[in-house]
């Protein structure tokens, strides 16, 4: 049987003929590429080899090929290969993940039974999710631009999507609050409160996405 690589996300297909779109990351068939079921070894690229010539001597060596050392990364470019290379984003973006259900639940409990320490513990909650995800946003591009090579199918059009909506909620809640702590008192309570449902529903479904990608599941 036939096995075929999505070159967006890794995710392999078995079939005579390649899927209409990938199920993972929904990129079309013309993304995929059939490949053998046992793994192809690597060779050098043409830009590791170079042809150096022997200096003439009496010793009637022939012609010999000589490796160049890999161009190693330096700069930025070093640290975007680290963070990409060691998963900076999907470790990192536990932290809001995490975080954000505990500070809607406390957002929750504090305007139902009227209780403002509880929303004073949610609010600080929500600055660790906003210094937190200045880098995992900014980690997620590095790995959809070098890892999937920036490509622009449904599932990561919604993934971003859902990002932007999550930062965006979080900004207005934490700003709102800090402006006017007493807003679950007032009756615009619902407002306040619908925004970081939103906020929450946004986290899930771009870490849901997320998941899809990595476990290809």
């Amino acid at each position: 049987m036939k096995q075929w690589q999505c070159t967006i996300c890794k995710y392999i297909h078995k079939g005579e003929n390649p899927p209409e779109k990938c199920p993972v990351c929904g990129a079309d068939k013309s993304k995929f590429i059939e490949i053998n079921k046992s793994p192809i070894p690597e060779t050098p690229s043409a830009k590791e080899k170079i042809a150096i010539k022997p200096e003439s001597d009496n010793s009637g060596k022939k012609e010999v090929l000589k490796s160049s050392p890999a161009i190693k990364k330096t700069g930025f470019k070093k640290i975007e290969s680290l963070l990409v290379t060691h998963h900076a984003h999907p470790v990192s973006v536990h932290t809001p993940n995490g975080i954000l259900p505990a500070a809607v639940i406390l957002f929750l409990l504090a305007w139902i039974f009227d209780y403002d320490l509880l929303s004073r513990v949610a609010f600080i909650n929500l600055i660790f999710v906003i210094i937190a995800l200045p880098f995992v946003i900014f980690t997620g591009f590095l790995e959809w631009k070098n890892k999937y090579n920036g490509a622009l199918t449904i599932i990561f059009k919604l993934k971003i999507l859902a990002a932007t909506i999550t930062l965006v909620s979080c900004v207005i809640s934490l700003v709102w609050f800090l402006i006017d702590p007493g807003i679950l008192s007032s009756s615009k309570a619902w407002v306040f409160i619908l925004i970081n449902i939103i906020m929450l529903i946004a986290a899930g479904i771009a870490g849901h996405i997320g998941g899809k990608l990595v476990f290809k599941d």
